[in-house]
């Protein structure tokens, strides 16, 4: 069988994550939501996305093929129904399609026709940028589950103080000595070759991607994902970063989402709640204003190669578009579009050759290489986000 993750209806509201990559790729849980799509089906997957990431995510169609909507988590009752679709089938969250089985490309598709398949439970799915980091607790907990079923973990070292009865696994080439790990609210995943410097305070749930690194004296509450390659110290609380970003300081970042390739500068802090307790609003790029996220705790949205100077001070529900470059005295805007150079007062744009040779160095120190196409893909956000700016 054929799978296809498609972006779906909400993908204009998980921007600015969504401008540099499907929503199948936003980082949720351990890894991203196509891993652990990956991992519940036991196959690869293709995507259908929006025209400027389809060089890097084309899409791949088969005689039979079953499409699903990648804002949705694969949680057990889903994927056993969704494993049983036939050909006219289709599987309904109200009026959202979740997954459908078809011989023909997805826009042929007349989804009155489909049979509803019934699923037990409830799903597990985000619609906003907000849910990634409040619902990250159910996703890491689902993923633990999946990644571990079978498998022994490397043993924790002794000088490792352990508190709680959850569970914890470690795998191969993982460095952890003299932290402190507390299982009470959740699981801790730590994939190959992470580290938790010494004197890591950390509360699950909580997941370390591949060769990333946690400080010394780091301070982290879960639900925090901490992606692949990166590197983060200071104070976290229920933060999902995406892959090769860094807050390698002190500072303070709470209910918040940040990118790949992104700069936390010394000393940054996020409020993440307001003086007033009043629920945050958050700038929604799909309504264009500022929308209610119903939560008293929300920090900061960072698309990706942003980056901010030492001793910046984020607002409470602060979103920063991609590849912005943040400095100056104050309190940075609620909004600052993607390709801007300032965010606090008198911002201009960021200029285009700039902000690509910086990204060029960036990912070339984590043995990455910025290609024609992630180049193409940035001009594209350049020019979508115009309209936001300062020129």
């Amino acid at each position: 069988m054929n799978y296809i993750l498609f972006d779906g209806p909400n993908r204009t509201a998980l921007l600015p994550f969504t401008y540099t990559r499907p929503v199948a790729d936003i980082e949720w849980g351990i890894g991203s939501i196509r891993d652990s799509w990956e991992r519940a089906l036991g196959y690869t997957t293709s995507t259908i996305t929006e025209s400027h990431l389809n060089e890097v995510w084309p899409t791949v169609f088969f005689e039979s093929n079953i499409f699903i909507n990648a804002a949705y988590f694969p949680t057990p009752n889903l994927v056993s129904t969704l494993l049983g679709l036939k050909e006219g089938e289709a599987i309904f969250d109200g009026e959202a399609v979740v997954a459908f089985f078809a011989n023909d490309n997805e826009e042929d598709i007349n989804f009155d026709s489909l049979k509803a398949i019934d699923v037990t439970g409830a799903f597990l799915s985000i619609s906003n940028t907000w849910d990634i980091f409040s619902k990250n607790d159910l996703a890491i907990a689902l993923d633990f589950e999946m990644l571990t079923e079978g498998r022994e973990s490397d043993s924790i070292p002794e000088s490792v103080q352990v508190i709680g009865a959850g569970q914890i696994f470690i795998e191969s080439g993982a460095q952890l000595e003299y932290c402190t790990l507390n299982t009470t609210n959740g699981p801790i995943y730590l994939g190959a070759h992470s580290e938790i410097m010494e004197g890591s305070l950390i509360r699950g749930p909580f997941a370390l991607g591949a060769d990333a690194v946690v400080k010394m004296g780091a301070k982290i509450y879960g639900a925090t994902t901490i992606g692949a390659k990166s590197k983060v110290g200071g104070e976290l609380n229920n933060v999902v970063m995406f892959p090769f970003s860094n807050k390698g300081h002190e500072g303070f970042l709470g209910n918040a989402v940040i990118g790949s390739w992104c700069n936390i500068g010394a000393d940054t802090n996020n409020s993440n709640l307001k003086n007033s307790y009043e629920n945050v609003r958050l700038w929604d790029y799909s309504i264009e204003r500022f929308a209610k996220t119903g939560l008293q705790f929300c920090g900061l949205m960072m698309g990706d190669h942003s980056k901010c100077a030492i001793n910046t001070m984020f607002n409470t529900g602060t979103v920063v578009g991609v590849a912005a470059n943040i400095f100056g005295a104050g309190f940075a805007k609620n909004f600052i579009p993607s390709f801007s150079w300032g965010g606090i007062q008198n911002s201009t744009t960021h200029s285009f050759e700039k902000a690509i040779t910086t990204a060029k160095i960036v990912m070339e120190r984590k043995g990455e290489i910025l290609t024609e196409s992630d180049k193409m893909i940035l001009e594209d956000v350049f020019e979508q986000s115009q309209k936001w700016r300062k020129e």
